[in-house]
């Protein structure tokens, strides 16, 4: 049983147990006391934890959004970018939660602390204060009755009378005071059990809010997780090739070091130990030096540079060379020396050591000496055993495996990435290329596996002379893919296979259609589009060049593969109604954001343009001929900036200088011309225009900025850059 109810009539007797009674809901209340004052004390200690939790979630969420990745090349993919972008998103998740968080703290102190001390000052300690007056009444009144009941039955009746009437008054207080504390106790015990369990209420309310919270920003999180995991995957999967093909390339380094040298058509780079003569008697000393030969100019450019030193430079010089000779032991005891006649410093010599036998014939073969060198560059190497070509054979053994693939293997889990035996499959490449057999049909042919025909047709096309998507328009191909918008990498992408040759083209349109067969089977296969990208980036696309920065842009031969399969039908269906097709070049896009950067703010103003002056750069007249001039003497640079310029349209005229200019029929007044877009464009500036391909620009002009036009578009005046139309 619990506590025994105070009765009111017990208060005139104040027995023993009516004592005992009160006895029982005092210690109830002190114990109350007592749990309130220590659930007190630990809420505090919670809310402080839960501040310090916060801090230290908010400390972490700032170091996450302070961190940014470096990537290597000049571009990241939008995957890479997703992940970069992940740590600023984690980071204002962790803020938003604790937002939340720091909101629960401050309810719980509200709806819990400050209620319970409430009640337990208010409450518990007026119900303490009243014990002690009511112990402080009952003393005073057993005091009191028991000295009247000592006094003496002789004293005179008025005493015996004034006495009488004080006991009495002393006792209708006392029972007064009896009923009040009484009442009080019980009415405290009866409030005690929602005044304390309505905040903890409130409490568990608050908390379970915060938490209701966190799921719903969880279920906002989870389709950005979703995406994000998918991200991680693609990344993941690219860097696993991307890895393999630079472990590869180490490896061949490895075992032919001097074979893969870097070298350019423009420059020679490496070090040299240079002599520096000192007056006696301080004789002589060698300085190593890192050396840059510029061919065509022959001018040697020198920096003092010691890794040793942790790599601070020291003071560099630039000389034109003259000539260069091999020095021989007799007239100097070191090996590996040149003799380096300077054209500005008529009777100097500078003698110059290589750190090699190698590396002394490849520096006198750079600067134009007689000695043979080995090969200055390495350039992939089609894989060997089978003679692939895009000829009747190796179509028909293209149309074969696919047929196969798709009516024995489509659902095949790990199609194209898992591998055949590789005797098996050089069978199979044998028997359909090599001996040209017509009589096996590989789609009713048990005979040979599914992977064994991937991986067939997967070497056949590695091993063509040339990949599918040509080493021409390797770059362009890649530059789409390191543009922001997908539509214009779709769209360049499809400007761009319009100008493969007609066998390439048709096979990458059999292939891709295919892989697109096999991405929508990609629930049983489980080949998705970014998962055949992988597979199939490098071999339908890769470089001449075989070198890491190369092999870095392997994500970017996914990136197109992929927007090959998932626009197979544009790109392959329709040809682009374009009479010129521009290079797409990401340097082109680069070379524009930066010009806006560096020039002031194009303002068109044709009282003040003086079409004598204006006419484009010779850069982006000679842009389809840059790659191709790269390294050649100043001659075959004009003749090719000519070359280009004869492909301007013939109302442009031609400046002597081979850069277009206007006719002397049009001097008197402002050229007048249309052009029409044939790449998409996103204005970077108030002054720019943005438009899509297609678009047609009236009232076209040459700016006085180099690259770019100035025309209106749906009545707005605007700066165009120029390889991005075409002139009607």
């Amino acid at each position: 049983m619990g506590l025994y109810p105070l009765e009111f009539s017990e208060c005139y007797l104040d027995s023993p147990s009516f004592r005992e009674k009160i006895r029982a809901h005092e210690a109830e209340l002190d114990k109350t006391n007592r749990f309130i004052k220590e659930l007190y004390k630990d809420g505090k200690n919670l809310i402080n934890a839960t501040k310090q939790l916060s801090l230290a979630q908010l400390k972490f969420a700032q170091c996450l959004g302070d961190f940014q990745f470096e990537y290597i090349g000049d571009a990241k993919t939008d995957d890479e970018k997703c992940i970069d972008e992940s740590l600023q998103e984690f980071s204002s998740f962790l803020k938003n939660l604790e937002d939340q968080r720091e909101l629960m703290t401050r309810n719980i102190t509200e709806t819990l602390m400050k209620p319970l001390e409430k009640f337990r000052k208010e409450q518990l300690g007026s119900a303490k204060a009243e014990r002690k007056k009511f112990e402080k009444e009952t003393e005073k009144y057993y005091t009191t009755l028991e000295k009247l009941l000592n006094m003496s039955s002789k004293k005179k009746e008025p005493q015996l009378q004034e006495a009488d009437v004080t006991v009495d008054g002393m006792r209708q207080h006392f029972q007064d005071e009896s009923l009040e504390y009484i009442c009080k106790l019980q009415e405290i015990q009866e409030r005690k059990k929602f005044e304390c369990v309505e905040p903890l209420l409130a409490f568990f309310q608050t908390m379970f809010t915060f938490y209701h919270q966190g799921f719903e920003l969880a279920n906002d999180f989870d389709h950005y997780k979703r995406a994000l995991q998918i991200n991680i995957q693609n990344t993941r999967s690219r860097f696993e090739g991307t890895r393999s093909e630079v472990y590869d390339l180490l490896k061949k380094f490895k075992e032919a070091p001097q074979e893969y040298r870097q070298t350019s058509p423009i420059s020679s780079e490496g070090y040299l130990y240079m002599q520096e003569k000192r007056p006696p008697p301080f004789g002589s000393s060698w300085v190593k030096r890192y050396c840059t030969f510029v061919k065509e100019q022959k001018i040697l450019h020198m920096v003092t540079f010691d890794p040793k030193s942790g790599g601070k430079f020291g003071e560099t010089e630039s000389v034109t060379l003259k000539s260069c000779q091999r020095k021989t032991t007799d007239t100097l005891d070191r090996r590996f020396c040149l003799d380096l006649e300077i054209t500005d410093r008529p009777g100097t010599v500078f003698t110059a050591q290589a750190l090699s036998e190698d590396d002394h014939r490849f520096w006198v073969q750079e600067m134009g000496g007689k000695e043979p060198v080995h090969c200055l560059g390495r350039i992939y190497s089609r894989e060997r055993g089978i003679d692939a070509q895009l000829d009747d054979v190796g179509l028909s053994f293209v149309r074969n495996c696919i047929s196969a693939v798709e009516t024995r293997g489509i659902n095949d889990q790990g199609l194209y990435r898992v591998v055949g035996v590789s005797s098996k499959v050089q069978k199979l490449l044998n028997l359909m290329i090599d001996e040209k057999s017509e009589d096996v049909e590989l789609s009713s042919c048990e005979d040979w596996d599914v992977k064994t025909i991937t991986s067939a047709l997967k070497i056949f096309l590695r091993s063509l002379p040339e990949p599918l998507m040509t080493y021409a328009l390797y770059k362009e191909f890649i530059a789409p893919a390191k543009s922001r918008s997908p539509e214009a990498r779709a769209q360049a992408i499809h400007c761009l296979v319009h100008k493969l040759p007609e066998s390439n083209r048709h096979v990458l349109s059999l292939v891709t259609q295919h892989l697109a067969n096999v991405a929508s089977h990609s629930k049983q296969n489980l080949m998705t589009v970014a998962n055949l990208g992988v597979v199939f980036g490098p071999t339908l696309m890769r470089p001449q060049e075989e070198t890491v920065a190369a092999i870095m842009d392997l994500k970017f031969q996914n990136i197109v593969v992929e927007i090959l399969i998932e626009h197979h039908e544009k790109i392959f269906g329709d040809a682009p109604s374009l009479s010129v097709l521009t290079p797409f070049s990401a340097h082109t896009r680069q070379s524009k954001k930066q010009s806006r950067t560096c020039r002031p703010l194009a303002v068109y103003n044709p009282q003040v343009l003086d079409i004598h002056t204006v006419s484009p750069s010779s850069e982006a007249v000679s842009s389809g001929a840059d790659e191709a001039s790269l390294g050649s003497n100043e001659s075959d640079s004009s003749q090719s900036s000519i070359a280009s310029a004869s492909e301007i349209p013939p109302e442009l005229g031609s400046s002597p200088h081979g850069n277009p200019a206007v006719t002397s029929s049009q001097n008197a007044g402002v050229t007048v011309m249309k052009a029409k877009a044939v790449y998409p464009c996103e204005a970077e500036h108030d002054s720019e225009l943005s438009f899509q391909v297609g678009a047609i620009f009236h009232a076209v002009t040459w700016s006085r900025e180099p690259g770019w036009l100035e025309g209106e578009l749906e009545g707005k005046r605007g700066l165009i850059p120029e390889n991005y139309v075409e002139i009607l």
